[in-house]
Protein backbone atom coordinates (compact mmCIF):
# COMPACT_ATOMS: atom_id res chain seq x y z
CA UNK A 1 0.00 0.00 0.00
CA UNK A 2 1.06 3.38 -0.81
CA UNK A 3 1.32 6.11 2.11
CA UNK A 4 -2.25 7.56 3.14
CA UNK A 5 0.23 10.60 3.49
CA UNK A 6 -0.04 11.63 -0.22
CA UNK A 7 -2.92 13.30 -1.31
CA UNK A 8 -2.32 13.33 -5.32
CA UNK A 9 -5.96 14.63 -6.16
CA UNK A 10 -5.54 17.78 -3.23
CA UNK A 11 -2.21 18.53 -5.34
CA UNK A 12 -3.64 18.69 -8.68
CA UNK A 13 -6.08 20.84 -7.57
CA UNK A 14 -3.02 23.26 -6.03
CA UNK A 15 -1.70 23.31 -8.93
CA UNK A 16 -3.73 23.31 -11.57
CA UNK A 17 -3.65 27.18 -12.07
CA UNK A 18 -0.29 27.25 -11.67
CA UNK A 19 1.60 24.51 -13.71
CA UNK A 20 1.19 23.74 -17.61
CA UNK A 21 -0.69 20.54 -18.35
CA UNK A 22 1.97 18.90 -21.07
CA UNK A 23 0.76 17.15 -24.14
CA UNK A 24 0.95 13.54 -24.12
CA UNK A 25 1.94 12.93 -28.01
CA UNK A 26 1.56 9.69 -29.71
CA UNK A 27 5.17 9.01 -31.31
CA UNK A 28 5.28 7.88 -35.02
CA UNK A 29 8.60 6.55 -35.24
CA UNK A 30 9.07 5.38 -32.01
CA UNK A 31 6.14 3.11 -32.16
CA UNK A 32 6.84 1.63 -35.17
CA UNK A 33 10.60 0.60 -34.70
CA UNK A 34 9.37 -0.84 -31.23
CA UNK A 35 6.03 -2.42 -32.33
CA UNK A 36 3.97 -0.36 -29.56
CA UNK A 37 1.75 2.29 -29.51
CA UNK A 38 4.20 4.95 -27.69
CA UNK A 39 3.80 8.38 -26.34
CA UNK A 40 5.74 10.67 -25.25
CA UNK A 41 4.12 13.01 -21.69
CA UNK A 42 5.89 16.60 -23.09
CA UNK A 43 7.35 17.76 -19.23
CA UNK A 44 10.06 19.72 -21.47
CA UNK A 45 7.06 21.86 -22.39
CA UNK A 46 6.30 22.74 -18.77
CA UNK A 47 6.81 26.10 -17.73
CA UNK A 48 10.18 25.71 -16.35
CA UNK A 49 10.74 23.09 -18.90
CA UNK A 50 11.17 20.28 -16.35
CA UNK A 51 8.57 18.86 -14.10
CA UNK A 52 9.98 19.95 -11.07
CA UNK A 53 7.80 22.86 -10.82
CA UNK A 54 4.66 20.79 -9.36
CA UNK A 55 6.58 19.30 -6.37
CA UNK A 56 8.44 22.54 -5.30
CA UNK A 57 4.96 24.42 -5.72
CA UNK A 58 2.80 22.49 -4.35
CA UNK A 59 5.28 21.95 -1.25
CA UNK A 60 5.72 25.99 -0.79
CA UNK A 61 2.26 26.36 -1.23
CA UNK A 62 1.39 25.05 1.89
CA UNK A 63 3.97 26.79 4.28
CA UNK A 64 2.04 28.80 7.02
CA UNK A 65 2.67 32.86 6.51
CA UNK A 66 5.09 32.96 9.44
CA UNK A 67 7.27 30.45 7.26
CA UNK A 68 6.95 32.01 4.08
CA UNK A 69 8.36 35.23 5.76
CA UNK A 70 11.37 33.87 6.29
CA UNK A 71 12.06 32.15 3.20
CA UNK A 72 12.68 29.47 1.44
CA UNK A 73 16.15 27.42 0.92
CA UNK A 74 17.10 24.80 -1.63
CA UNK A 75 19.69 22.68 -3.39
CA UNK A 76 19.49 22.01 -7.02
CA UNK A 77 21.39 20.85 -10.30
CA UNK A 78 19.21 23.14 -12.19
CA UNK A 79 15.53 21.96 -12.77
CA UNK A 80 14.34 22.04 -9.36
CA UNK A 81 16.14 24.75 -9.04
CA UNK A 82 14.36 27.08 -11.44
CA UNK A 83 10.66 25.29 -9.88
CA UNK A 84 11.65 27.01 -6.48
CA UNK A 85 12.41 29.94 -7.63
CA UNK A 86 9.18 30.33 -10.53
CA UNK A 87 7.19 29.75 -7.14
CA UNK A 88 9.20 32.67 -4.72
CA UNK A 89 8.33 34.90 -7.41
CA UNK A 90 4.46 33.78 -7.79
CA UNK A 91 4.14 33.68 -3.86
CA UNK A 92 5.93 36.65 -2.80
CA UNK A 93 8.85 34.91 -0.82
CA UNK A 94 12.40 35.43 -0.79
CA UNK A 95 14.66 31.90 -2.00
CA UNK A 96 18.12 30.78 -1.58
CA UNK A 97 19.23 28.41 -3.62
CA UNK A 98 22.54 26.57 -3.71
CA UNK A 99 23.91 25.09 -6.99
CA UNK A 100 26.66 22.97 -7.84
CA UNK A 101 29.43 24.72 -9.68
CA UNK A 102 29.43 22.97 -12.41
CA UNK A 103 25.73 23.63 -12.99
CA UNK A 104 25.76 24.68 -17.30
CA UNK A 105 25.17 28.46 -17.29
CA UNK A 106 21.93 28.26 -19.01
CA UNK A 107 20.18 26.53 -15.99
CA UNK A 108 21.59 29.65 -13.65
CA UNK A 109 20.10 31.77 -16.35
CA UNK A 110 17.22 30.33 -16.36
CA UNK A 111 16.76 30.43 -12.34
CA UNK A 112 17.61 33.52 -12.08
CA UNK A 113 14.81 34.73 -15.04
CA UNK A 114 12.13 32.91 -12.85
CA UNK A 115 12.91 34.25 -9.56
CA UNK A 116 12.19 37.85 -11.01
CA UNK A 117 14.30 39.86 -7.89
CA UNK A 118 12.94 37.28 -5.01
CA UNK A 119 16.26 34.51 -5.09
CA UNK A 120 19.76 34.30 -4.35
CA UNK A 121 21.97 31.61 -6.11
CA UNK A 122 24.97 30.59 -4.73
CA UNK A 123 27.24 28.13 -6.44
CA UNK A 124 29.10 25.49 -4.67
CA UNK A 125 30.77 22.08 -4.69
CA UNK A 126 30.70 19.92 -7.74
CA UNK A 127 27.73 17.72 -7.07
CA UNK A 128 24.41 18.06 -5.70
CA UNK A 129 25.53 15.90 -2.49
CA UNK A 130 27.83 18.87 -2.15
CA UNK A 131 25.72 21.67 -2.23
CA UNK A 132 23.30 20.06 -0.34
CA UNK A 133 25.15 19.99 2.64
CA UNK A 134 26.09 23.50 2.69
CA UNK A 135 21.99 24.53 2.04
CA UNK A 136 21.22 22.71 5.23
CA UNK A 137 23.60 24.10 7.04
CA UNK A 138 22.71 27.27 5.61
CA UNK A 139 18.66 27.01 6.17
CA UNK A 140 19.29 26.34 10.14
CA UNK A 141 21.27 29.53 10.43
CA UNK A 142 18.99 31.57 9.22
CA UNK A 143 15.61 29.79 10.21
CA UNK A 144 14.56 29.20 6.88
CA UNK A 145 12.68 26.67 5.19
CA UNK A 146 14.37 23.84 3.19
CA UNK A 147 12.25 22.49 -0.19
CA UNK A 148 13.88 19.25 -0.87
CA UNK A 149 14.39 18.11 -4.47
CA UNK A 150 12.30 14.75 -3.59
CA UNK A 151 12.60 13.53 -0.48
CA UNK A 152 9.45 14.89 1.22
CA UNK A 153 5.89 13.72 0.65
CA UNK A 154 4.88 17.21 -0.41
CA UNK A 155 7.18 17.16 -3.33
CA UNK A 156 6.58 13.62 -4.58
CA UNK A 157 2.83 14.70 -4.02
CA UNK A 158 3.44 17.17 -6.72
CA UNK A 159 5.27 14.84 -9.19
CA UNK A 160 2.19 12.80 -8.97
CA UNK A 161 0.28 14.76 -11.13
CA UNK A 162 2.25 13.61 -14.15
CA UNK A 163 0.92 10.00 -13.28
CA UNK A 164 -2.96 11.60 -12.83
CA UNK A 165 -2.78 13.43 -16.34
CA UNK A 166 -1.29 10.95 -18.30
CA UNK A 167 -4.33 8.57 -17.12
CA UNK A 168 -6.77 11.36 -17.94
CA UNK A 169 -5.17 11.54 -21.05
CA UNK A 170 -4.90 8.04 -21.77
CA UNK A 171 -6.29 5.76 -19.46
CA UNK A 172 -5.56 2.74 -21.64
CA UNK A 173 -1.33 2.89 -20.76
CA UNK A 174 -0.25 -0.09 -19.56
CA UNK A 175 4.08 0.46 -19.17
CA UNK A 176 5.26 3.83 -17.74
CA UNK A 177 9.21 4.39 -17.91
CA UNK A 178 10.37 7.19 -16.05
CA UNK A 179 13.86 8.59 -15.50
CA UNK A 180 15.61 8.38 -11.96
CA UNK A 181 17.83 10.63 -10.01
CA UNK A 182 16.51 11.19 -6.47
CA UNK A 183 13.15 9.28 -7.21
CA UNK A 184 10.73 11.59 -6.91
CA UNK A 185 9.00 11.78 -9.98
CA UNK A 186 9.04 7.61 -10.13
CA UNK A 187 7.88 8.03 -6.21
CA UNK A 188 4.92 10.13 -6.91
CA UNK A 189 3.72 9.26 -10.31
CA UNK A 190 4.28 5.35 -9.57
CA UNK A 191 2.49 5.55 -6.74
CA UNK A 192 -0.31 7.34 -8.14
CA UNK A 193 -0.22 4.92 -11.06
CA UNK A 194 -0.44 2.22 -9.06
CA UNK A 195 -3.35 2.86 -6.96
CA UNK A 196 -5.61 3.14 -9.81
CA UNK A 197 -3.62 0.49 -12.39
CA UNK A 198 -2.60 -2.18 -10.01
CA UNK A 199 -1.23 -4.19 -13.16
CA UNK A 200 0.33 -1.28 -15.04
CA UNK A 201 4.73 -2.30 -15.60
CA UNK A 202 6.44 0.58 -14.34
CA UNK A 203 10.37 1.18 -15.55
CA UNK A 204 12.74 3.16 -13.72
CA UNK A 205 15.71 4.34 -15.36
CA UNK A 206 18.97 6.05 -14.63
CA UNK A 207 22.42 6.54 -15.82
CA UNK A 208 24.94 3.86 -15.77
CA UNK A 209 27.54 6.11 -13.89
CA UNK A 210 25.04 7.24 -11.35
CA UNK A 211 22.70 4.13 -10.05
CA UNK A 212 21.95 5.45 -6.86
CA UNK A 213 18.65 3.53 -6.90
CA UNK A 214 20.04 0.17 -7.82
CA UNK A 215 22.38 0.09 -5.56
CA UNK A 216 19.82 1.22 -2.87
CA UNK A 217 17.95 -1.73 -4.10
CA UNK A 218 20.69 -3.87 -3.89
CA UNK A 219 21.59 -2.80 -0.37
CA UNK A 220 18.17 -2.65 1.03
CA UNK A 221 18.26 0.94 1.57
CA UNK A 222 19.76 4.28 0.52
CA UNK A 223 23.25 3.83 -0.67
CA UNK A 224 25.59 6.65 -0.71
CA UNK A 225 27.63 6.56 -3.82
CA UNK A 226 31.34 7.39 -3.63
CA UNK A 227 31.78 8.53 -7.06
CA UNK A 228 29.43 9.38 -9.90
CA UNK A 229 29.38 10.58 -13.60
CA UNK A 230 28.16 13.96 -13.36
CA UNK A 231 26.86 14.01 -17.09
CA UNK A 232 23.52 13.11 -16.64
CA UNK A 233 23.38 16.51 -14.29
CA UNK A 234 19.71 16.23 -13.77
CA UNK A 235 19.81 12.30 -12.14
CA UNK A 236 23.50 12.47 -10.75
CA UNK A 237 22.54 11.73 -7.65
CA UNK A 238 25.05 9.84 -4.99
CA UNK A 239 22.24 9.13 -2.28
CA UNK A 240 18.41 8.58 -2.98
CA UNK A 241 15.80 9.92 -0.85
CA UNK A 242 14.27 7.75 2.03
CA UNK A 243 11.20 8.46 1.73
CA UNK A 244 11.50 7.66 -2.47
CA UNK A 245 13.25 4.59 -1.49
CA UNK A 246 10.54 3.37 0.12
CA UNK A 247 8.06 3.94 -2.72
CA UNK A 248 9.74 3.07 -5.46
CA UNK A 249 10.77 -0.56 -4.39
CA UNK A 250 6.91 -0.70 -3.62
CA UNK A 251 5.93 0.79 -6.79
CA UNK A 252 8.89 0.19 -9.66
CA UNK A 253 8.56 -3.03 -11.54
CA UNK A 254 12.27 -2.84 -13.39
CA UNK A 255 15.15 -0.79 -12.91
CA UNK A 256 17.46 -0.40 -15.99
CA UNK A 257 20.80 1.68 -16.43
CA UNK A 258 21.60 3.39 -19.61
CA UNK A 259 24.95 4.48 -20.71
CA UNK A 260 25.89 7.78 -21.28
CA UNK A 261 27.02 7.62 -24.75
CA UNK A 262 23.69 6.50 -25.62
CA UNK A 263 21.95 8.91 -23.99
CA UNK A 264 23.70 11.41 -26.51
CA UNK A 265 22.58 9.64 -29.38
CA UNK A 266 19.06 9.64 -28.25
CA UNK A 267 19.57 13.18 -27.63
CA UNK A 268 20.91 13.88 -30.93
CA UNK A 269 18.10 11.32 -32.57
CA UNK A 270 15.32 13.30 -30.75
CA UNK A 271 16.88 16.86 -32.07
CA UNK A 272 17.04 15.46 -35.60
CA UNK A 273 14.32 13.44 -35.94
CA UNK A 274 11.48 14.64 -33.60
CA UNK A 275 12.58 18.54 -33.35
CA UNK A 276 12.86 17.48 -29.41
CA UNK A 277 15.05 19.45 -27.08
CA UNK A 278 15.66 17.20 -24.24
CA UNK A 279 18.03 17.45 -21.37
CA UNK A 280 20.50 14.26 -20.71
CA UNK A 281 18.19 13.12 -18.16
CA UNK A 282 15.48 13.94 -20.37
CA UNK A 283 16.45 11.41 -22.89
CA UNK A 284 16.68 8.46 -20.48
CA UNK A 285 13.36 6.93 -20.67
CA UNK A 286 13.43 6.88 -24.64
CA UNK A 287 17.49 6.18 -24.53
CA UNK A 288 16.23 2.97 -22.21
CA UNK A 289 13.64 1.49 -25.33
CA UNK A 290 16.50 -1.08 -26.70
CA UNK A 291 16.48 -2.92 -23.35
CA UNK A 292 13.40 -3.26 -22.76
CA UNK A 293 11.42 -4.01 -26.29
CA UNK A 294 10.54 -7.32 -25.25
CA UNK A 295 8.42 -5.58 -22.80
CA UNK A 296 7.08 -3.40 -24.56
CA UNK A 297 5.91 -4.88 -27.85
CA UNK A 298 2.29 -4.86 -28.78
CA UNK A 299 1.80 -2.40 -25.44
CA UNK A 300 0.57 1.31 -24.88
CA UNK A 301 3.64 2.90 -23.27
CA UNK A 302 4.58 6.09 -21.87
CA UNK A 303 7.63 7.63 -21.95
CA UNK A 304 7.77 10.84 -19.84
CA UNK A 305 10.72 13.77 -20.97
CA UNK A 306 11.12 15.11 -18.15
CA UNK A 307 13.13 17.97 -18.68
CA UNK A 308 14.25 20.14 -21.94
CA UNK A 309 17.06 22.71 -20.03
CA UNK A 310 19.44 21.55 -22.63
CA UNK A 311 22.48 24.04 -23.09
CA UNK A 312 23.48 24.28 -26.46
CA UNK A 313 26.99 24.90 -25.55
CA UNK A 314 26.91 21.26 -24.52
CA UNK A 315 26.24 19.64 -28.05
CA UNK A 316 29.72 19.18 -29.25
CA UNK A 317 30.59 17.20 -26.00
CA UNK A 318 27.01 15.28 -26.92
CA UNK A 319 28.20 14.81 -30.82
CA UNK A 320 31.14 13.49 -29.61
CA UNK A 321 30.37 11.17 -26.60
CA UNK A 322 27.54 10.01 -29.12
CA UNK A 323 30.12 8.85 -31.81
CA UNK A 324 32.32 7.18 -29.19
CA UNK A 325 29.59 4.96 -27.85
CA UNK A 326 28.58 4.27 -31.12
CA UNK A 327 32.14 3.58 -32.13
CA UNK A 328 32.25 5.95 -35.04
CA UNK A 329 35.05 7.88 -33.49
CA UNK A 330 38.24 6.44 -32.63
CA UNK A 331 41.67 7.73 -30.96
CA UNK A 332 44.66 6.52 -31.32
CA UNK A 333 48.64 7.74 -30.46
CA UNK A 334 50.69 5.98 -33.76
CA UNK A 335 53.92 5.53 -33.69
CA UNK A 336 54.57 6.49 -37.59
CA UNK A 337 57.33 4.39 -39.25
CA UNK A 338 60.96 6.33 -39.24
CA UNK A 339 60.96 6.41 -43.38
CA UNK A 340 60.36 9.09 -45.63
CA UNK A 341 56.46 9.34 -46.72
CA UNK A 342 55.05 7.55 -43.74
CA UNK A 343 52.32 9.96 -43.32
CA UNK A 344 51.61 10.26 -47.29
CA UNK A 345 51.36 6.18 -46.72
CA UNK A 346 49.34 6.38 -44.03
CA UNK A 347 45.92 8.68 -45.51
CA UNK A 348 46.70 6.58 -48.76
CA UNK A 349 46.84 3.13 -47.50
CA UNK A 350 45.61 2.98 -44.48
CA UNK A 351 42.87 5.08 -43.93
CA UNK A 352 39.58 3.99 -45.61
CA UNK A 353 37.54 5.98 -48.57
CA UNK A 354 35.03 6.88 -45.87
CA UNK A 355 37.43 7.81 -42.93
CA UNK A 356 38.08 11.55 -41.83
CA UNK A 357 41.00 12.86 -39.62
CA UNK A 358 39.71 14.67 -36.81
CA UNK A 359 42.50 14.85 -34.98
CA UNK A 360 46.40 15.21 -35.48
CA UNK A 361 48.85 16.84 -32.95
CA UNK A 362 52.54 15.37 -32.40
CA UNK A 363 53.68 14.68 -29.34
CA UNK A 364 56.83 16.41 -29.01
CA UNK A 365 59.81 14.11 -28.06
CA UNK A 366 62.87 17.46 -28.87
CA UNK A 367 62.81 20.22 -30.89
CA UNK A 368 64.02 18.38 -33.44
CA UNK A 369 62.44 15.19 -33.58
CA UNK A 370 58.18 14.81 -33.28
CA UNK A 371 57.76 12.01 -31.15
CA UNK A 372 53.76 9.77 -31.54
CA UNK A 373 51.24 11.54 -33.00
CA UNK A 374 47.91 11.76 -31.16
CA UNK A 375 45.16 11.08 -33.41
CA UNK A 376 41.37 11.28 -34.14
CA UNK A 377 39.48 9.63 -36.98
CA UNK A 378 35.70 9.26 -37.40
CA UNK A 379 34.51 6.29 -39.42
CA UNK A 380 31.21 6.17 -41.68
CA UNK A 381 30.26 2.67 -39.83
CA UNK A 382 31.77 0.85 -37.00
CA UNK A 383 32.01 -1.96 -38.86
CA UNK A 384 35.13 -0.27 -40.67
CA UNK A 385 37.13 -0.35 -37.25
CA UNK A 386 38.97 -3.96 -37.72
CA UNK A 387 39.79 -3.38 -41.66
CA UNK A 388 41.09 -0.11 -40.29
CA UNK A 389 43.41 -1.73 -37.49
CA UNK A 390 44.47 -4.39 -40.06
CA UNK A 391 45.87 -1.84 -42.71
CA UNK A 392 47.97 -0.46 -39.22
CA UNK A 393 49.49 -3.76 -38.72
CA UNK A 394 49.96 -4.30 -42.72
CA UNK A 395 51.80 -0.74 -42.83
CA UNK A 396 53.54 -1.59 -39.53
CA UNK A 397 52.45 1.57 -37.77
CA UNK A 398 52.60 0.90 -33.85
CA UNK A 399 49.38 2.46 -32.41
CA UNK A 400 47.89 2.18 -28.63
CA UNK A 401 43.85 1.91 -28.64
CA UNK A 402 43.06 5.46 -26.65
CA UNK A 403 39.22 4.47 -26.58
CA UNK A 404 40.20 1.10 -24.78
CA UNK A 405 42.11 2.61 -21.95
CA UNK A 406 40.03 5.06 -20.01
CA UNK A 407 42.95 6.56 -17.94
CA UNK A 408 45.07 7.49 -21.02
CA UNK A 409 42.06 8.60 -23.01
CA UNK A 410 40.81 11.06 -20.29
CA UNK A 411 44.59 12.31 -20.05
CA UNK A 412 44.85 13.12 -23.38
CA UNK A 413 42.00 13.42 -24.84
Amino acid sequence: MTDVRLNFKAASQRLKDVVKRTPLEYNANLSAQYDCNLYLKREDLQIVRSYKLRGAFNMISQLTAEELSHGVVCASAGNHAQGVAFSCNKLNTRGVIFMPEITPKQKVKQTEMFGKGHIEIILVGDTFDDCLLEALAYTQAHKMTFIPPFDNYRVIEGQGTVGIEILEDLPETEVMIMPIGGGGLAAGAGSYLKQQKPAICIIGVEPEGAPSMLKAFEHGGPFSLPDINRFVDGAAVKTVGKLTYELCKEVLDDMLLVAEGKVCTTILKLYNEEAIVVEPAGALSVAVLDKCKDKIKGKTVVCVISGGNNDIARMQEIKEKSLLYEGLKHYFIIRFPQRPGALKLFVNNVLGPHDDITRFEFIKKTEKENGPALVGIELKSADDYPSLLKRMEANRFEIIELNRDQTLFEFLV
